[in-house]
């Protein structure tokens, strides 16, 4: 973030930390019941979206709209309101759908603020857990649990021996292409919650997550936590994450680049 945009982030900022608040409030209040689940692939394979995904997207646009009005957003659930800004808001209502059929608690509201394209600001909200991750600037950044902040830090001196990998392939990377990777394989020994896994690097608890088939929203909100905790995010191929895809991400630029050199053979 330049300086000179210091002051304008810090608004921004402040209005992602009450957003948070806002969304676990709402989540409480009105989402907190039976709900609807359809399959946006309709037999060809399985991409659930709930009545929850739909509401919560439109307060979060509503919210985005009452403050920002001339901001551009882009939501996974309605699609993209363009303008001239340079601003732009990239929502997912729902990340780890599944999770929140079957009632697991990973999953999330996130939320990026752009900036000409990139992620400044970034909110993972967990309603269920009762805490939000987000950054204030491109150096720091919190995790809120039960209202007590704290400042987080990946793991970055953890030797490569000892390296702690949640991984999750979506279905995506086919048996043969998994057998072309034996070393990630055998690494693979912590399980991998939705953006959770991504929010528990930047606070040191994992120190590499893998992923793959990631949209501009799952993302595109969790880039800018864990670059301001001290991680390292690309895609598979060592390319900008903001591009999404499969994503990788570590504690530090060695173990990156040793992981990146394992997961080469997969992309042949």
């Amino acid at each position: 973030m330049s300086s000179r945009n210091s002051i304008q982030y810090k608004i921004y900022a402040t209005f992602l930390n009450n957003l948070a608040k806002e969304l676990t409030k709402f989540y409480y209040l009105k989402l907190n019941k039976p709900f609807k689940v359809s399959n946006k692939l309709k037999g060809k394979g399985y991409d659930p979206v709930t009545t929850s995904d739909k509401a919560f997207e439109k307060f979060i646009r509503a919210k985005i709209n009452k403050r920002f009005p001339k901001h551009q957003v882009i939501g996974e659930e309605f699609g993209h309101k363009k303008s001239s800004s340079d601003f732009t808001w990239v929502i997912d209502p729902i990340d780890g759908t599944r999770s929140f059929v079957i009632g697991n608690p990973t999953w999330s509201n996130l939320i990026s603020l752009n900036f000409n394209g990139k992620p400044v600001l970034g909110l993972a909200n967990f309603p269920v857990l009762k805490k939000y991750y987000i950054n204030f600037s491109d150096k720091i950044s919190y995790v809120v649990n039960n209202g007590k902040r704290k400042k987080i830090y990946v793991n970055k001196k953890i030797p490569f021996s000892k390296i702690k990998v949640s991984a999750a392939f979506h279905g995506w990377l086919s048996l043969d292409k998994q057998k072309k990777i034996p070393k990630i394989l055998k690494l693979m020994q912590f399980p991998c919650a939705d953006a959770l896994s991504y929010a528990h690097l930047a606070e040191g608890k994992v120190d590499v997550v893998i992923q793959c088939s990631n949209k501009i929203w799952d993302i595109h909100p969790v880039m800018p936590i864990i670059k301001a905790a001290g991680g390292v995010i690309s895609t598979w191929d060592n390319k900008d994450a903001t591009r999404a895809g499969n994503i990788l991400v570590s504690a530090n630029l060695s173990i990156h680049n040793k992981i990146l050199k394992l997961l080469r053979p997969a992309l042949k």
